[in-house]
């Protein structure tokens, strides 16, 4: 399926609102269905109840899975529902920090091209994600004129803070933004997991929720949800007849706990949070304040594309370019990349940015290998990215 193919919008009533056989069990969420939390748990839900809910809102929160194709297919069905019920949206978005924002204005007035408009955002430094996931939401955007605006902070940001801690950077360089109100035991708790799988140190300081270390992870974590409160609260104030449509990770939505609790500080509480659902992911312990509403999509599939992919997030490092996460079972899983490793080189030339990664990797061909150089600790190791052959059909 294309992703640029744009459903007309008796399809798409159809897709949200059309009525669905009883459940079997109504706490887990089938591909196609609603459900949402009542006096007797969760339980399915016909999809004008939760248009109805989020189109009144001033805000709503679509919480995705960044790298599932199917959760932006479900975002843009969302996006246009919303619009034809309430055409003044503004479109609140993760993947941009507030530095690119004429860009952004430059975007929506048809004044870009999608590689002009990639490459003045600085989407494969700032995202590193696949564009193609989010170009149909930006084309709805610009074909409806509606502002997209961009509530993250730069990179750079986030990073000193979890080197150093909130309090340790100066006001001048906080990009505005206010002390973000503390986290929840429950949220710390959430995020301590986080903290272990994204590989955030080593030894007996890292497996301690009293460590500075994690203390600081957290910091960075509220200056990051803080950061997109404001800038939504922010719209709400210069914009007042508008609804606010914030496209970010999940892991910013659900139990109230980041964004939503941050805008609640600020004084905003008309908040929607919907999120999609993956029909392999077990929902028997599903807590009744974990979203407004559930959508349910398929298990994720790999991505139909000849474009090669080396499954890793990359976030740039300390001379070089660091691994914030690797996809199971892809090529650099296999090449024994991890979590934390350094890649310093890419086809013997210094890596400096994940752009530089991801320019080689396009390069490649079927069957090739890719030698990379990479530190990790104090070791420097030699590792091939072997990409498989072509496919016949």
């Amino acid at each position: 399926m294309n992703l640029r193919l744009l459903v007309t919008l008796p399809a798409l009533l159809s897709i949200l609102w059309s009525p669905w056989p009883a459940l079997a069990d109504a706490t887990c969420v089938a591909p196609g269905q609603w459900i949402q939390p009542g006096p007797d748990g969760w339980a399915r839900s016909d999809g004008r109840v939760v248009i109805d809910a989020a189109g009144a809102a001033r805000v709503v929160l679509l919480g995705e899975n960044h790298a599932d194709a199917d959760h932006h297919r479900w975002q843009l069905h969302m996006l246009a529902a919303l619009h034809a019920r309430h055409p003044d949206l503004t479109l609140a978005l993760e993947m941009f920090p507030r530095a690119v924002q004429p860009v952004l204005d430059r975007w929506v007035r048809g004044e870009l091209d999608e590689r002009e408009f990639l490459t003045a955002s600085r989407w494969s430094e700032v995202w590193t994600y696949d564009a193609q996931f989010y170009l149909p939401l930006f084309h709805f955007a610009r074909m409806h004129r509606i502002p997209m605006i961009g509530v993250n902070v730069d990179r750079a940001l986030v990073r000193e803070i979890r080197a150093r801690g909130f309090d340790a950077i100066a006001e001048s360089s906080r990009e505005g933004i206010g002390k973000p109100m503390a986290a929840p035991a429950a949220y710390r708790d959430f995020l301590f997991g986080s903290f272990r799988h994204h590989g955030a140190g080593d030894g007996a300081a890292s497996s301690s929720t009293n460590s500075v270390e994690f203390q600081h992870f957290v910091e960075a974590q509220l200056t990051w949800d803080r950061a997109m409160a404001e800038g939504i609260a922010a719209v709400l104030r210069d914009r007042p007849g508008t609804r606010v449509v914030g496209l970010l990770g999940a892991g910013h939505v659900l139990r109230g706990w980041g964004v939503p609790a941050q805008l609640r500080a600020l004084g905003v509480t008309d908040v929607q949070s919907l999120l999609a659902w993956d029909s392999s992911e077990d929902c028997a312990d599903l807590p009744q304040d974990y979203a407004s509403a559930l959508f349910g999509v398929m298990t994720p599939q790999e991505p139909a594309t000849d474009r090669p992919r080396l499954g890793l997030l990359l976030d740039p490092g300390d001379g070089g370019v660091m691994v914030k996460a690797v996809e199971p079972g892809s090529i650099a899983a296999a090449a024994g990349i991890r979590v934390g490793d350094l890649l310093t080189e890419v086809a013997g030339r210094a890596s400096r940015k994940p752009a530089d990664i991801a320019a080689a990797v396009q390069r490649q061909a079927p069957g090739t290998w890719l030698p990379l150089t990479l530190r990790r600790g104090s070791d420097t190791l030699a590792v091939i990215a072997r990409f498989p052959p072509e496919s016949t059909p």
